[in-house]
C-alpha cells in the first residue's frame, strides 16, 4: 500500500523544506500539499526543490479559480524541475467559497471539472507537439499559444492528475478521466468506500471502456494513534474536532447519512451558524466516533489499517509524528504499512 504524508497548512513556507526532507528520510512515497492558508503550488515548488525521491502531490489545488492554461504552466515547470516526481490534485470546492471567497462565478461541478480537466491536457499535449491548441466546452475556450508562449515537451512523461470528491458524481467522473482518487476525510470508511465510491468509481471507468479498478484511490482517513495509549487522548481530542467542523457542512454528510446519522450534521450545522465552534465536537458521541475512527498505537496501526482497508485502497494517509524524536521508531511503521 501506498504510504502517503499530510502536511500541516499552518508550516511556514520557510520551514516546508525541512518538512519534506523529514517526511522524505522516513520512507513515504508521496507528499500530499494542502491548500488552505498557502498557494499549494508553491509549497510543491519548495518541497521538490530540496527532495530527491518523494513525490509530492497537490491534495488538492483548486480548479476554478484558476486559468486551465495557467495551471497547465505551473505543472509543468514543477514537473521538470523535479525529473517528474509531481502530481497535481485537483478539487471542485464548494459553491459558498468558490463565489463568497474567491469571487469567481459558480456552475456544475462535474461536468466544469471535466471541461477543466480536458483542457489543462490540451495545454500539455500542445506543449509537447507544438500542434494547435482548439479548446471548445462549455466552459472554456481556449484557441492562442503563439511558438513564443510555448515551453516545449518534458523528456519524460506528463504529470498525472488527481481528482478527490464526496458525492457519486465526482467519484464518476474520477473513474472516467482522472489517473487516480483522493476521498475526503468524511467519507473515507469502509462502509461508504464499498457502498457509494467504488461502485461509482468503476461506474465511470465503464462508462468510458477503461479497466474496472485502474484508477488507484488514496484514503485521507482520520487516524488516531499515538506511540503510547495515553498519547491516543490528544489525537482523539483533535480528530474528533476536525470531524465535527467538516460535518457541519452538508456536502460532507455522504456517511452520516449511510449510518442514519443525519440528525448529527444538522445539529453541527445550527451550532456554527451560531457561531458555536467551542462546543461542536461535544456533539459526536465516543460511539460515533469510534465508529467512524479506526484507533491503534503505533505497533498496532499496520494491522488496523489492513483489518479496515486492506482490498479497498491502494493507498492511505498517515501522519508523521509531533515530535521528530521519534522519526526512527516511525520509520519501521512506514514500512510495515507499505507492505499491506
Amino acid at each position: 500500500m501506498r504510504v502517503v504524508a499530510g502536511m500541516s497548512d499552518r508550516i511556514p513556507l520557510n520551514e516546508t523544506a525541512r518538512y519534506a526532507q523529514r517526511i522524505e528520510a522516513l520512507g513515504y512515497d508521496v507528499l500530499h500539499v494542502p491548500e488552505t492558508i498557502h498557494d499549494s503550488m508553491s509549497v510543491a515548488l519548495l518541497a521538490l526543490e530540496h527532495t530527491t525521491t518523494l513525490r509530492v502531490q497537490t491534495s488538492l489545488t483548486l480548479a476554478f479559480p484558476r486559468s486551465p492554461m495557467l495551471l497547465a504552466l505551473q505543472a509543468w515547470d514543477l514537473s521538470l524541475m523535479s525529473g517528474g516526481r509531481f502530481d497535481l490534485g485537483l478539487a471542485t470546492q464548494i459553491k459558498q467559497n468558490i463565489e463568497g471567497r474567491f469571487g469567481v462565478p459558480w456552475s456544475s461541478p462535474a461536468e466544469r471539472m471535466g471541461d477543466y480537466v480536458a483542457a489543462v491536457h490540451a495545454c500539455w499535449s500542445s506543449f509537447s507537439t507544438g500542434e494547435t491548441l482548439n479548446v471548445h466546452t462549455d466552459n472554456y475556450t481556449l484557441t492562442r499559444l503563439q511558438p513564443f508562449f510555448n515551453p516545449g515537451p518534458l523528456p519524460h512523461d506528463s504529470p498525472r492528475i488527481w481528482l478527490g470528491g464526496v458525492n457519486d458524481k465526482a467519484c464518476e467522473l474520477g473513474g472516467a478521466i482522472a489517473d487516480g482518487f483522493v476521498t475526503h476525510p468524511t467519507n473515507s470508511h469502509p462502509r461508504y468506500l464499498r457502498e457509494r465510491c467504488l461502485p461509482a468509481l468503476r461506474k465511470g471507468q465503464q462508462s468510458v471502456g477503461r479497466a474496472i479498478d485502474s484508477v488507484p484511490l488514496v484514503g485521507a482517513i482520520p487516524i488516531v494513534t499515538g506511540r503510547t495509549p495515553d498519547d491516543l487522548e490528544d489525537s482523539r481530542g483533535h480528530q474528533r474536532a476536525v470531524l465535527a467542523f467538516l460535518y457541519s457542512t452538508p456536502a460532507y454528510r455522504r456517511t452520516l447519512e449511510l449510518f442514519g446519522w443525519q440528525e448529527l450534521g444538522e445539529k453541527l450545522q445550527h451550532m456554527t451558524r451560531k457561531n458555536d465552534w467551542a462546543q461542536l465536537s461535544e456533539l459526536i458521541t465516543d460511539d460515533i466516533f469510534e465508529t467512524l475512527v479506526p484507533h491503534a498505537t503505533w505497533a498496532d496501526l499496520p494491522s488496523v489499517l489492513s483489518s479496515w482497508f486492506s482490498g479497498l485502497l491502494d493507498g492511505v494517509l498517515v501522519q508523521p509524528p509531533s515530535d521528530p524524536a521519534h522519526d526512527g521508531e516511525f520509520a519501521s511503521v512506514v514500512k510495515a504499512i507499505a507492505v499491506i
